[in-house]
């Protein structure tokens, strides 16, 4: 069988066969890495195989530091919360959706708010209304005594706003 082998330098050293790539290897003191294994002569890297392994970590963390992590915040309402507090929360929340996290809005009832369902379900909708741009994933549902939905940025709606601005 035949291969294609690459110095460490990325140039081609030519096609050789397995016996000649192995001897070109054990020359030059390196090892011979399988890179395409599929193409037609195969491809065999001659490297040092822990640089090989150094250079393969290296770009995967080049490639994480690309990568944002999204992840849940929560904000907790409660049934009787006060004017101030819920601007807060609502501020607090406009924060979170534009650092590209999901919402989590919950609502826990105890007690007797058991039987102010109805409420509860108004609190939230007017809470996740009264933010921009965001998109309801999860309606709001009851999940035992708490009040449950999850939102996120509506990206569709900053390009519509972005165009309407245009026109």
């Amino acid at each position: 069988m035949e291969f294609r082998v690459i110095n460490d330098t990325g140039s081609m050293v030519g096609i050789m066969d397995r016996n000649g790539a192995l001897s070109y290897a054990r020359d030059n003191e390196v090892d011979l890495v399988l890179i395409t294994p599929n193409a037609n002569p195969p491809v065999v890297k001659a490297i040092d195989f822990n640089k090989f392994i150094y250079q393969e970590e290296k770009k995967d963390r080049e490639a994480k530091k690309g990568q944002k992590k999204v992840g849940t915040k929560d904000v907790q309402l409660s049934l009787f919360i006060d004017e101030h507090d819920l601007e807060r929360l609502k501020s607090r929340a406009q924060e979170f959706l534009r650092d590209g996290n999901q919402l989590r809005v919950r609502l826990p009832l105890k007690g007797r708010q058991m039987m102010r369902k109805e409420m509860a379900v108004k609190l939230i909708r007017n809470f996740i209304a009264s933010l921009e741009n965001v998109k309801i994933v999860n309606e709001p549902q009851f999940q035992g005594r708490v009040l449950m939905a999850i939102v996120v940025t509506d990206k569709s709606s900053g390009t519509q706003h972005e165009n309407k601005t245009e026109n």
